[in-house]
């Protein structure tokens, strides 16, 4: 369910379910009575419901550090999944009061025992490495916290079934990022991670293919909607020439146009076209270096869709 504030006591919900005398998924959560309402017809849906938020209230950060009672959310990109107990390097005790010299050498000698456990078998160190890895690959791509969680849960799967061992622990991180964006609905190409990392297409997709297969990953296939808006961001194009790509698209799909053909290569050509027919042209060669394609693929695939739609389409 998905909450959004609106006024001091109501807040919009997302529920899913509905108003039982109207149908309707228009319901109001109001935490002053602790009810959930039909907006539509006023049906009192549910009564005397469990308050989950906090019941103390924080105005900066130090006071919602010092009364939250709880700890930091798990990360998977860590390799104790950010649980681990961290000894500060600071030589005071719970009071505040320096700790005595005497004392000071047992103080080192268990933040030295501390470090050695955290990092202590070979699980523990291939895991931090090949989550190093996926932070630095991530970030060059601009993905999203959640495209490294799942992608860091992979390898962990990966790792519990003994699939790293004897492969190189990169390119499992590579195809592991790979899936993810496939299933979050935000695919990358290979040329993309071949680009940043230091792997060919082919091994990237042989990775890939190996862990969907031993993971049992369902991979839904990536249509060239979903390419649509990056692309158009990449070279700067306007909403208008989105949109138009769209409906290219839309009609291509209806007279089956599409299948047997690369969804990057349709896409880049729907660009090409609502681009010339919005007047924001852009060359071959920009939508080929944006879409990782060749000129030839676009120039082939935008002569046919103007043929078989019937686009009136002058350079």
């Amino acid at each position: 369910m998905i909450f959004l504030k609106s006024s001091k006591s109501e807040y919009k919900v997302e529920y899913t379910i509905k108003c039982p005398k109207c149908n309707s998924s228009n319901l109001t959560k109001d935490y002053r009575r602790g009810e959930i309402v039909c907006k539509d017809c006023g049906l009192v849906v549910r009564e005397e419901i469990a308050d989950h938020s906090p019941e103390w209230r924080a105005y900066n950060k130090e006071q919602r550090d010092k009364r939250a009672r709880t700890g930091p959310p798990i990360k998977y990109t860590m390799h104790d999944k950010g649980l681990s107990t961290t000894i500060s390097w600071k030589n005071r005790d719970a009071y505040g009061k320096s700790i005595p010299r005497k004392q000071r050498s047992q103080l080192y000698r268990i933040r030295k025992w501390q470090r050695r456990t955290i990092m202590g078998g070979y699980n523990e160190r291939n895991l931090s490495y090949a989550f190093s890895e996926l932070n630095k690959l991530s970030s060059q791509m601009n993905l999203p916290r959640s495209i490294r969680e799942r992608a860091a849960m992979l390898y962990r799967k990966a790792a519990k079934k003994n699939l790293i061992r004897g492969r190189s622990a990169e390119a499992i991180v590579v195809a592991t990022l790979y899936a993810a964006c496939r299933l979050a609905g935000m695919p990358r190409t290979l040329d993309e991670f071949s680009e940043i990392s230091n792997l060919s297409r082919r091994d990237i997709g042989r990775t890939y293919r190996f862990l969907a297969r031993k993971l049992k990953l369902k991979v839904n296939v990536p249509t060239p909607h979903t390419y649509i808006p990056r692309f158009c961001n990449k070279l700067k194009l306007s909403q208008k020439v989105n949109e138009k790509a769209k409906e290219i698209l839309n009609k291509s799909i209806d007279k089956e146009l599409t299948s047997g053909r690369g969804p990057v290569g349709v896409a880049a050509a729907a660009i090409y076209i609502s681009a010339v027919l919005c007047n924001e042209k852009r060359t071959q060669r920009e939508v080929a270096d944006v879409a990782g394609v060749t000129e030839v693929t676009i120039r082939n695939r935008y002569k046919e869709l103007i043929k078989k739609l019937e686009i009136n389409f002058e350079l």
